[in-house]
């Protein structure tokens, strides 16, 4: 029987195992994909926009020569901390069925052998993020191969005519990394401006590019069909057809809330914000806790590393006193 286990191995899983530990627990980490694997599918080159003592968990410094570190170090300073907090993770295992017991849950996985593994834990923590469901057009033509919903580095689309849907800033760097690579970019973006969002050093660079006519910005403008070779894109009440070899879908995620909802969680219909305390992040089922931003609901912007990462903490200090009592 295991003391806790936590669905998800990101930097919020990762916070929350080291604070159980800490507290006299035993916890373990279940992660369907690679350490932190969620940074591992960030762009090659991304630099993040806050500053390193702003990811640290469990008070390992973060040091970095930059004034914001870049995504090959924050995957090299995550292993790091796992390493020296000695941390049980199982990766690539995938969990397939969770039930409730009398005891707490029993939980079945998948690793990517296809073998079958089972635990039974007292307290399960869920922090799976949501980079895992990526927000749809919900458009024809969507599902071909030239679309993707994940930016990754810029060279094997030098020449190549490509179209960036969104205004955030991972529409906005992509399309200069694009740009700077050779490719010809095309961003199309629903509001009539960017993102009040977009990086303050990055917003003048992204609106010279379009100036000098190095980078082509469609406000106002929604992506009405896709095919093999070109894009059909609404523009005001007009109706254009670019020629078009790759589109990249940078419009959000949205988190998964079926498998909280199948474990008996409440999810608020307005909001989409799981049933949960805010300071022990335990849900209306005992024992059941939430950390990161799935606890975020709709608003996932609300809740990143820098804030979930003391999720665990109140976790910890809730399932330690029922301990005690």
């Amino acid at each position: 029987m295991e003391d806790v286990l936590i669905v998800g191995a990101g930097p919020c899983g990762l916070a929350a195992a080291i604070a159980c530990k800490r507290a006299g627990l035993n916890p373990i980490n279940i992660e369907k994909g690679s350490l932190v694997h969620s940074i591992y599918r960030y762009p090659t080159y991304m630099i993040f926009h806050s500053t390193a003592e702003l990811l640290e968990i469990g008070g390992i410094p973060f040091t970095t020569p930059h004034e914001k570190p870049t995504r090959q170090e924050a995957l090299q300073y995550y292993r790091l901390v796992a390493e020296r907090e000695q941390l049980r993770i199982k990766s690539f295992e995938t969990v397939t069925t969770t039930k409730q017991t009398d005891n707490g849950f029993h939980v079945t996985t998948a690793d990517r052998f296809g073998e079958t593994h089972t635990y039974d834990t007292k307290n399960l923590i869920i922090a799976t993020g949501y980079f895992d469901n990526p927000n749809r057009l919900n458009v024809s033509g969507e599902d071909l191969p030239k679309v993707s919903s994940f930016y990754k580095e810029a060279h094997p689309y030098a020449g190549l005519r490509v179209a960036i849907v969104g205004g955030n800033n991972s529409a906005v760097d992509a399309a200069m990394e694009l740009e700077r690579a050779g490719a010809e970019v095309t961003v199309i973006c629903r509001r009539t401006e960017l993102s009040e969002k977009v990086k303050a050093w990055t917003r003048p660079v992204f609106e010279s590019l379009i100036n000098k006519g190095r980078i082509r910005m469609m406000f106002g403008s929604v992506v009405e069909s896709i095919q093999e070779r070109s894009i059909r894109v609404k523009t005001g009440e007009e109706i254009v057809e670019l020629e078009n070899d790759q589109v990249f879908a940078l419009i959000g995620y949205r988190p998964d809330r079926s498998f909280l909802q199948s474990l008996g969680v409440e999810i608020d219909p307005e909001t989409g914000t799981p049933q949960h305390h805010p300071e022990t992040k335990e849900t209306n089922v005992p024992g059941l806790y939430i950390a990161g931003v799935i606890a975020a609901g709709h608003r996932a912007n609300a809740i990143f590393i820098e804030n979930g990462r003391f999720h665990g903490e109140g976790i910890a200090r809730h399932i330690t006193s029922r301990l005690a009592r």
